[in-house]
Protein backbone atom coordinates (compact mmCIF):
# COMPACT_ATOMS: atom_id res chain seq x y z
CA UNK A 1 0.00 0.00 0.00
CA UNK A 2 1.61 3.57 -1.07
CA UNK A 3 2.82 5.67 1.70
CA UNK A 4 0.11 8.12 0.80
CA UNK A 5 -2.66 5.71 1.28
CA UNK A 6 -1.31 4.51 4.62
CA UNK A 7 -1.06 7.96 6.15
CA UNK A 8 -4.84 8.51 4.65
CA UNK A 9 -6.11 5.52 6.16
CA UNK A 10 -4.31 6.29 10.01
CA UNK A 11 -6.23 9.24 10.16
CA UNK A 12 -8.97 7.93 9.40
CA UNK A 13 -8.59 4.99 11.90
CA UNK A 14 -7.27 7.11 14.46
CA UNK A 15 -10.78 7.74 16.07
CA UNK A 16 -11.04 3.53 16.47
CA UNK A 17 -7.72 3.65 18.19
CA UNK A 18 -8.82 5.82 20.43
CA UNK A 19 -12.54 4.48 21.10
CA UNK A 20 -11.13 1.39 21.55
CA UNK A 21 -8.60 2.60 24.18
CA UNK A 22 -10.72 4.33 26.64
CA UNK A 23 -13.43 1.20 26.25
CA UNK A 24 -9.97 -0.95 27.87
CA UNK A 25 -8.91 1.37 30.27
CA UNK A 26 -12.13 2.26 32.16
CA UNK A 27 -11.95 -1.54 32.94
CA UNK A 28 -8.40 -1.12 34.36
CA UNK A 29 -6.80 -0.11 37.33
CA UNK A 30 -5.60 3.92 37.34
CA UNK A 31 -2.15 2.77 37.08
CA UNK A 32 -2.67 1.98 33.41
CA UNK A 33 -2.45 5.35 31.21
CA UNK A 34 -4.93 5.68 27.76
CA UNK A 35 -1.99 7.50 26.02
CA UNK A 36 -0.30 4.36 26.49
CA UNK A 37 -2.76 2.30 24.88
CA UNK A 38 -3.22 4.70 22.21
CA UNK A 39 0.14 4.27 21.12
CA UNK A 40 0.11 0.51 20.73
CA UNK A 41 -2.88 0.48 19.31
CA UNK A 42 -1.46 3.03 16.34
CA UNK A 43 1.08 0.30 16.20
CA UNK A 44 -1.70 -2.28 16.06
CA UNK A 45 -3.58 -0.05 13.02
CA UNK A 46 -0.14 0.08 11.44
CA UNK A 47 0.32 -3.67 11.44
CA UNK A 48 -3.25 -4.37 9.96
CA UNK A 49 -3.03 -1.91 6.97
CA UNK A 50 0.33 -3.73 5.92
CA UNK A 51 -1.18 -7.29 6.33
CA UNK A 52 -5.04 -6.44 5.43
CA UNK A 53 -6.10 -8.78 2.10
CA UNK A 54 -10.07 -7.64 1.19
CA UNK A 55 -9.74 -11.23 -0.83
CA UNK A 56 -10.69 -13.49 2.53
CA UNK A 57 -13.75 -11.29 2.89
CA UNK A 58 -13.56 -9.39 6.31
CA UNK A 59 -14.36 -5.63 6.57
CA UNK A 60 -11.19 -3.92 7.01
CA UNK A 61 -12.29 -2.29 10.48
CA UNK A 62 -13.42 -5.72 11.76
CA UNK A 63 -10.02 -6.99 11.19
CA UNK A 64 -8.05 -3.96 11.97
CA UNK A 65 -10.20 -3.52 15.81
CA UNK A 66 -8.79 -7.02 15.96
CA UNK A 67 -4.88 -6.41 15.76
CA UNK A 68 -5.79 -3.16 17.48
CA UNK A 69 -7.41 -4.92 20.51
CA UNK A 70 -4.43 -7.43 20.24
CA UNK A 71 -1.67 -4.82 20.29
CA UNK A 72 -2.84 -3.39 23.40
CA UNK A 73 -3.23 -5.90 25.33
CA UNK A 74 -0.02 -7.42 24.29
CA UNK A 75 1.06 -3.90 25.68
CA UNK A 76 -0.42 -4.71 29.04
CA UNK A 77 1.04 -7.54 29.07
CA UNK A 78 4.24 -6.32 28.67
CA UNK A 79 4.21 -3.64 31.12
CA UNK A 80 3.11 -6.79 33.75
CA UNK A 81 0.64 -4.12 35.32
CA UNK A 82 -1.05 -6.22 37.35
CA UNK A 83 0.96 -7.19 40.59
CA UNK A 84 1.18 -11.06 40.87
CA UNK A 85 -0.12 -11.00 44.55
CA UNK A 86 -3.67 -9.40 42.64
CA UNK A 87 -3.71 -12.53 40.22
CA UNK A 88 -2.99 -14.68 42.84
CA UNK A 89 -5.89 -13.28 45.38
CA UNK A 90 -8.05 -13.31 42.06
CA UNK A 91 -7.63 -17.10 41.21
CA UNK A 92 -8.20 -17.59 44.86
CA UNK A 93 -11.21 -15.84 45.05
CA UNK A 94 -12.46 -18.16 41.81
CA UNK A 95 -11.50 -21.25 43.45
CA UNK A 96 -13.85 -20.00 46.49
CA UNK A 97 -16.34 -19.53 44.01
CA UNK A 98 -16.25 -22.59 42.89
CA UNK A 99 -16.08 -24.80 45.27
CA UNK A 100 -19.20 -23.29 46.87
CA UNK A 101 -21.42 -23.44 43.83
CA UNK A 102 -20.30 -26.92 43.99
CA UNK A 103 -21.15 -27.10 47.63
CA UNK A 104 -24.30 -25.66 48.01
CA UNK A 105 -25.62 -26.16 43.99
CA UNK A 106 -26.21 -21.97 43.76
CA UNK A 107 -24.51 -19.01 43.19
CA UNK A 108 -22.65 -18.65 46.93
CA UNK A 109 -23.22 -15.37 48.93
CA UNK A 110 -20.33 -12.73 49.70
CA UNK A 111 -20.09 -13.84 52.96
CA UNK A 112 -20.11 -17.50 52.25
CA UNK A 113 -16.96 -16.74 50.00
CA UNK A 114 -15.31 -14.50 52.62
CA UNK A 115 -15.97 -16.98 55.75
CA UNK A 116 -14.20 -20.07 52.95
CA UNK A 117 -11.54 -17.78 52.75
CA UNK A 118 -10.51 -17.03 55.94
CA UNK A 119 -11.50 -13.35 56.30
CA UNK A 120 -14.04 -10.93 57.26
CA UNK A 121 -16.63 -9.46 54.80
CA UNK A 122 -14.49 -6.16 54.69
CA UNK A 123 -11.49 -7.74 53.91
CA UNK A 124 -13.07 -10.06 51.16
CA UNK A 125 -14.70 -6.88 49.47
CA UNK A 126 -11.11 -5.53 49.86
CA UNK A 127 -9.74 -7.88 47.79
CA UNK A 128 -12.48 -7.12 45.10
CA UNK A 129 -12.18 -3.84 44.63
CA UNK A 130 -8.17 -4.32 44.15
CA UNK A 131 -9.10 -7.28 41.46
CA UNK A 132 -11.04 -4.83 39.51
CA UNK A 133 -9.77 -4.71 35.73
CA UNK A 134 -7.50 -7.25 36.42
CA UNK A 135 -9.90 -10.37 35.60
CA UNK A 136 -11.07 -9.30 32.08
CA UNK A 137 -7.71 -9.02 30.78
CA UNK A 138 -6.66 -12.68 32.08
CA UNK A 139 -3.07 -12.37 31.75
CA UNK A 140 -3.02 -15.54 34.21
CA UNK A 141 -4.15 -17.58 31.51
CA UNK A 142 -1.57 -17.20 29.28
CA UNK A 143 1.21 -18.32 31.89
CA UNK A 144 3.11 -21.60 31.93
CA UNK A 145 3.92 -24.04 34.76
CA UNK A 146 6.64 -21.60 35.93
CA UNK A 147 4.32 -18.39 36.33
CA UNK A 148 6.40 -17.39 33.67
CA UNK A 149 4.05 -15.12 31.12
CA UNK A 150 3.16 -16.48 27.99
CA UNK A 151 3.35 -14.18 24.80
CA UNK A 152 -0.34 -13.61 23.48
CA UNK A 153 -1.16 -12.25 20.51
CA UNK A 154 -4.11 -12.24 18.26
CA UNK A 155 -1.89 -11.48 15.06
CA UNK A 156 -1.23 -15.70 14.96
CA UNK A 157 -2.70 -18.76 13.35
CA UNK A 158 -4.25 -19.52 16.86
CA UNK A 159 -8.05 -19.15 17.38
CA UNK A 160 -8.31 -15.52 18.42
CA UNK A 161 -10.63 -14.61 21.28
CA UNK A 162 -13.35 -12.84 18.88
CA UNK A 163 -13.34 -16.49 17.49
CA UNK A 164 -13.58 -18.12 20.46
CA UNK A 165 -16.57 -15.99 21.25
CA UNK A 166 -18.55 -16.77 18.36
CA UNK A 167 -18.31 -20.34 18.62
CA UNK A 168 -22.56 -21.32 19.76
CA UNK A 169 -21.84 -23.30 23.09
CA UNK A 170 -19.65 -21.06 24.22
CA UNK A 171 -22.30 -17.83 23.90
CA UNK A 172 -24.91 -20.38 25.61
CA UNK A 173 -22.68 -21.48 28.01
CA UNK A 174 -21.89 -17.23 29.27
CA UNK A 175 -25.83 -16.52 28.29
CA UNK A 176 -26.51 -18.97 30.97
CA UNK A 177 -23.65 -17.81 33.46
CA UNK A 178 -25.09 -14.81 33.27
CA UNK A 179 -28.81 -15.77 33.80
CA UNK A 180 -27.47 -17.17 37.18
CA UNK A 181 -25.52 -13.77 38.85
CA UNK A 182 -27.35 -12.46 41.90
CA UNK A 183 -29.93 -9.63 40.81
CA UNK A 184 -27.39 -7.00 41.83
CA UNK A 185 -24.75 -8.50 40.14
CA UNK A 186 -27.01 -9.17 36.70
CA UNK A 187 -27.97 -5.53 36.97
CA UNK A 188 -24.49 -4.19 37.25
CA UNK A 189 -23.75 -6.29 33.83
CA UNK A 190 -26.60 -5.31 31.77
CA UNK A 191 -25.93 -1.36 32.97
CA UNK A 192 -22.20 -1.48 32.60
CA UNK A 193 -21.89 -3.77 29.02
CA UNK A 194 -25.56 -3.01 27.79
CA UNK A 195 -26.87 0.60 28.54
CA UNK A 196 -22.76 1.65 28.67
CA UNK A 197 -23.35 3.23 32.30
CA UNK A 198 -20.07 3.96 33.91
CA UNK A 199 -19.39 2.93 37.59
CA UNK A 200 -20.65 6.35 38.80
CA UNK A 201 -23.89 6.41 36.98
CA UNK A 202 -24.74 2.55 37.97
CA UNK A 203 -24.29 3.67 41.91
CA UNK A 204 -26.34 6.31 41.24
CA UNK A 205 -28.99 3.82 39.97
CA UNK A 206 -28.60 1.33 42.64
CA UNK A 207 -28.04 3.85 45.50
CA UNK A 208 -24.42 2.96 46.17
CA UNK A 209 -20.88 3.99 45.81
CA UNK A 210 -19.37 3.73 42.86
CA UNK A 211 -16.33 1.06 44.70
CA UNK A 212 -19.26 -0.80 45.71
CA UNK A 213 -20.06 -1.28 42.28
CA UNK A 214 -16.83 -1.82 41.37
CA UNK A 215 -16.80 -4.78 44.16
CA UNK A 216 -19.78 -5.97 42.42
CA UNK A 217 -18.77 -5.88 38.68
CA UNK A 218 -15.63 -7.54 39.78
CA UNK A 219 -17.24 -10.91 42.10
CA UNK A 220 -19.65 -11.33 38.53
CA UNK A 221 -16.82 -11.46 36.22
CA UNK A 222 -14.87 -13.86 38.52
CA UNK A 223 -18.55 -16.16 38.77
CA UNK A 224 -18.50 -16.21 35.64
CA UNK A 225 -15.01 -17.08 35.07
CA UNK A 226 -15.76 -19.92 37.26
CA UNK A 227 -18.19 -20.82 35.00
CA UNK A 228 -16.69 -20.12 31.35
CA UNK A 229 -12.93 -22.35 32.89
CA UNK A 230 -13.32 -24.60 29.62
CA UNK A 231 -13.08 -22.11 27.08
CA UNK A 232 -10.72 -19.94 28.45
Amino acid sequence: MPALDTQKSVAEHAQLVKRLAYQLVVRLPSSVQVDDLIQAGMMGLLDALQAYDDSQGAQFETYATQRIRGAMLDELRDADWAPRSVRKQARDIENAIHQLQQSLGQSPSEQQIADLMGLSLAEYQQMLTEAHGHQLVHFEDFENEDGETIGFNLTDSRPTPLQVLQDEAMRDSLVRGIGELPEREKMVMAMYYQEDLNLKEIGAVLGVSESRVCQLHSQAILRLRTKMKEWT
